[in-house]
């Protein structure tokens, strides 16, 4: 499932169509490639989570301009009736690369590597950076809120802080990808396969004519799923003592119950909690909490051995919290000429901005202990064994360099389209999804904890073939001359 917006290709930046239209009246459609990557890891991150892939494919396929975009086009009036005969039959008929969804990534390493007529290329810029780059974004937030929790139980709920239904949706989509283990956007659930997760809010309780007949009459309407909310008054004077109360005629019933806190010194009340619960005789009585929580605050409540069993995170997760937005990038890499490819490379006043030239795979150094220890980028027509030493370098092209015997080597761009068609057969969203996420648990489990953490993480290798090196050498000496 995707939005109705991003099945037009009018869902695009404008001056992707100028510039098209001067590809095309200057007869400059040759095959060209282009890779998506992200330039830092975002929250000074050791790690990010890629997302957005599965929706892109399916935007992909059915990209067109319809008979009333093309006359929004025309009424602009600087587009010529060739150019918008050319757009009406438009489709996207390239090849397309890319992680697999849930993959962990890492900067400069082509995500999504299309190669496709330039002007096919180009019109689809837009929509690449806008799926991938925030549900990626998401995806890694929501993974950091899980490894910060001991990958404990972590509930999505920022429907209402999202930013739009689209955001909501998208958000959900991601959160789920990264961790989270349930939601409580209903729609995403039933479109997803995500499972829904809820209980009360405070305007529940104050509709009752106390918070102990509010608690009973959720208790009675969902006895084997209740946890109360218990700070709309008075957490430890009334909250705790009226869902005892209510809590113990379901024990009576052979039920469970849990509380939830949402404001407060959530340390100090869930240990005070806990006592007056364990007190009343119900130890197995569980403690979740929310409140604007970050993966910072919840790392520190879990080192301070809160009792607290799950975490209802919204604002700062679905909207990226610290960050706007990621650093993904679209760049051209190679284009044809003469029947062959030529790499291309950009340069800028700032050299962490220079492009990687040539048409790229990248690869996943593994120890022998199965951890992952490195990727490398490599031209094309490149192979990296397993069992061979190799001496890699830094994308910068610098001094810094090393040299490393992988027990196992895996590719990580796959392709997913040809000649604008899935590869292999589309899984129900519901599958896919748990694919992703069974991906990112998967991966997670082969980083080294250094590069898990939450502050200060130590920063994961990407490095570059001597060949790949020489070559990007060789435009910087011809660019400086």
């Amino acid at each position: 499932m995707h939005s109705t917006f991003s099945k037009s290709a009018l869902f695009t930046d404008f001056y992707e169509l100028t510039m098209a239209q001067g590809y095309w009246k200057q007869n400059m459609n040759g095959l060209a490639v282009f890779d998506m990557f992200f330039r830092r890891q975002p929250f000074n991150g050791g790690f990010s989570v890629f997302a957005g892939i599965e929706p892109l494919l399916d935007s992909l396929e059915e990209f067109t301009f319809d008979d009333e975009e093309i006359s929004y086009l025309r009424a602009q009036g600087i587009f010529e009736e060739g150019f918008l005969s050319y757009l009406k039959d438009f489709r996207f008929s390239g090849d397309l690369y890319s992680f697999e969804e849930g993959s962990l990534i890492f900067p400069q390493e082509p995500v999504i590597r299309i190669h496709a007529q330039l002007i096919e290329a180009q019109i689809i810029e837009g929509l690449v950076l806008n799926l991938c780059n925030f549900q990626s974004l998401i995806a890694t937030k929501t993974a950091r809120v899980w490894l910060s929790s001991k990958k404990g139980s972590v509930m999505e709920f920022g429907l209402r802080r999202a930013q739009g239904p689209d955001g909501g949706m998208g958000a959900t989509r991601a959160a789920y990808i990264g961790g989270a283990a349930g939601t409580s956007n209903t729609l995403a659930g039933k479109l997803y396969g995500i499972p829904v997760m809820g209980t009360m809010a405070h305007s529940w309780v104050m509709s009752f004519p106390s918070e102990l007949e509010a608690f009973e009459a959720y208790a009675k309407l969902y006895p084997s799923k209740t946890v109360f909310l218990i700070d709309t008054y008075d957490t430890l004077k009334s909250g705790i003592r009226n869902a005892i109360t209510a809590g113990s005629k379901l024990v009576q019933q052979g039920y469970n119950f849990g509380v939830r806190l949402d404001s407060g010194d959530i340390s100090y009340l869930t240990a005070e909690v806990r006592k007056e619960l364990d007190k009343a005789g119900f130890p197995q009585a569980y403690i979740c909490v929310s409140n604007d929580l970050t993966e910072e605050i919840i790392e520190t409540l879990v080192q301070q051995n809160a009792p607290i069993a799950s975490w209802g995170v919204g604002t700062h997760m679905v909207t990226g919290g610290t960050e706007s937005s990621f650093t993904g990038v679209y760049k051209l890499a190679a284009k044809e000429s003469g029947g062959s490819f030529v790499p291309a490379m950009k340069f800028s006043d700032n050299p962490a901005k220079n492009t990687n030239p040539g048409i790229k795979n990248a690869f996943r150094l593994y120890d022998e202990s199965g951890m992952a220890r490195a990727d490398i980028l490599a031209l094309d027509d490149e192979t990296i064994e397993a069992g061979k030493e190799y001496r890699y370098y830094h994308p910068m092209v610098d001094y810094r360099q090393f040299s490393f015997t992988a027990s196992e080597v895996r590719p990580l761009l796959k392709k997913r389209l040809e000649n604008g068609k899935r590869t292999m057969p589309r899984l129900s969203d519901a599958e896919q999804l748990k694919a992703s996420r069974s991906r990112m648990m998967e991966e997670i489990e082969t980083l080294d904890p250094s590069y898990k953490r939450i502050l200060n993480p130590h920063i994961y290798k990407v490095s570059v073939t001597e060949k790949l090196k020489d070559l990007k050498l060789s435009f910087i000496k011809a660019n400086i001359r």
